[in-house]
Parts: structure tokens; C-alpha cells; sequence
């Protein structure tokens, strides 16, 4: 079910907020948000730096993320904090590295989460 819920997850992402569609995508999210908190252990890492451990992980070059961050000069601002991740990089990024969104979008505030 996880991985229905994440791939419905993504064919909802930009729904409106109040709507069923958008109602439905915020279910999902806390659902899936749970069940990451209750099965997975995911250090607080800041983005760029989850980023990059994985891509050692995967021995992955700047180079290979081209077609989801652009090019080389866009990558390097963005690997150095130089410039904000999009949401369509994040996506890219979460399916390519396998990286969950959370990581990527980083903490939130309490107030918000």
C-alpha cells in the first residue's frame, strides 16, 4: 500500500488545497508520514547534504543530475546553497536518488508539521 500511496501521492501533488482531489493528497500525506515515522529512521539531515551523501552512496558525479537540476553552473549553486531546489527537482531528485520528499523539503517549522 506504501507505494500505491506514493505514487498517488504524485499524481496529486499539485492538487488545490480544499478540493476532493487536494483533500485527498493531505490524507495521504499524513498517512504516509506516519508510516515513516513508525518504520523508518531517517537522520535530520539538511537536503544538500542528503543530497550529496547520496550521491556517494550511488557514486553519482554532479554530472549524472543534469536531467533533473540542469546544468553543470545550476547544480553547483545549488549543491553549495547558493540557490533553492524546485519543487520538480525535488521530485526528480526523490525518485532518482530515492530519497523520501521530507528530506528533501526539509524540517518544518513545528508549527506547520
Amino acid at each position: 500500500m506504501y507505494q500505491i500511496y506514493l505514487s498517488r501521492i504524485d499524481e496529486l501533488f499539485d492538487a488545490e488545497k480544499g478540493s476532493p482531489e487536494g483533500d485527498e493528497l493531505e490524507l495521504l500525506l499524513t498517512l504516509v508520514r506516519l508510516y515513516e515515522q513508525e518504520n523508518f529512521s531517517f537522520p535530520s539531515l539538511d537536503p544538500i547534504e542528503a543530497i550529496k551523501n547520496r550521491m556517494s552512496d550511488l557514486n553519482l558525479k554532479n554530472k549524472d543530475l543534469e536531467p533533473i537540476m540542469g546544468d553543470a553552473g545550476n547544480i553547483s549553486k545549488i549543491l553549495n546553497g547558493k540557490r533553492s531546489l524546485t519543487v520538480d527537482m525535488i521530485r526528480g531528485l526523490s525518485e532518482k536518488l530515492g530519497l523520501p520528499l521530507e528530506v528533501l523539503v526539509g524540517k518544518l517549522p513545528k508549527e506547520l508539521a
